[in-house]
């Protein structure tokens, strides 16, 4: 079964395993420590500045916070680690735009990260910025059609069975073009942290001149797909 991302539950367990008060906790991170004790009961979401704040405050990766209580230590040998995903399951982050399954989550440090993503976003406007990462990244559409826009070639389109590969360096976001859901599996070599801060950065306010150039860029994109057909 899914298993939604629980990263108050997190630092409360890290903050418990090394002693900390919440007044210690919220020293370290300038976090209030009413804020702080929301966020280890999950009454409060937590945004990517606040994220980022607990990670640089308590000297950890952003993606332990989204690990579940029962990830392994990392390793620095490896022999023989599997990790099984039934249908369905996953460690669940919600964005705006997208909701991300992560499976293996029981497993750090790996090699690459396997990203089952349901894409609701519909126009590049909706976005702050292009999301840009290290590494590289390829995607297989499972359901619905996929548009996936890029700052450095014209919009590509994407049906059920097809894939691309490319380096996710370059800004990127991914589009839902049809009607009913659209998902897409996506193995990623960068880190899993610099994947989940990636997301969130996408996701803050949209200046009008961003959705002004996103706009001009989506109906220059829409005639060149035009002129091919």
């Amino acid at each position: 079964m899914n298993t939604t991302a629980k990263p108050g539950s997190v630092l409360k367990r890290l903050r418990l395993e090394n002693g900390w008060t919440l007044s210690e906790v919220s020293r370290r991170t300038g976090l209030p420590i009413s804020t702080l004790s929301k966020i280890e009961n999950d009454k409060m979401s937590l945004s990517y500045d606040k994220l980022a704040r607990i990670s640089r405050g308590l000297d950890i990766d952003i993606g332990l916070l989204f690990a579940s209580e029962t990830a392994a230590p990392p390793l620095s040998l490896v022999i023989g680690r599997r990790s099984i995903a039934r249908a369905g399951e996953g460690s669940v982050i919600e964005t705006e735009h997208y909701k991300h399954i992560y499976p293996a989550t029981d497993l750090l440090n790996k090699c690459f990260v396997p990203i089952i993503a349901e894409i609701r976003a519909r126009s590049v406007s909706e976005f702050s910025e292009l999301i840009r990462h290290s590494g590289e990244e390829y995607a297989f559409v499972l359901e619905g059609t996929v548009e996936l826009h890029t700052d450095m070639y014209a919009p590509v389109t994407l049906e059920v069975g097809d894939s691309i590969y490319f380096d996710s360096g370059m800004g990127h976001v991914y589009l839902a073009a049809g009607k009913g859901p659209c998902r897409v599996l996506a193995i990623c070599s960068g880190e899993e942290s610099q994947l989940i801060a990636a997301a969130f950065a996408s996701e803050s306010s949209v200046t009008a001149d961003g959705r002004e150039a996103a706009a001009k860029a989506e109906k220059a994109a829409g005639r060149r797909r035009a002129g091919r057909s």
